[in-house]
């Protein structure tokens, strides 16, 4: 017979930690690339990564 393993559901708790502050527009964000080129604008962009939620965000400099 195969073996059954009991999973245990996430708590509400645990499951929204840390998204309520990106909810509200306070995004902790980190640098994941610096200075990568464009080439249709001719600019450097930097893309910013929220270390909580994951989203991304982009900086034409």
């Amino acid at each position: 017979m195969s073996k059954v393993i009991a999973f245990k559901r996430p708590s509400p708790k645990d499951k929204h930690k840390g998204k309520t502050l990106c909810r509200s527009g306070f995004h902790k964000w980190k640098v994941e690339t610096e200075q990568k080129f464009d080439v249709k604008q001719g600019k450097l962009v930097t893309v910013l990564l929220c270390t909580r939620c994951g989203e991304r965000k982009h900086k034409l400099i």
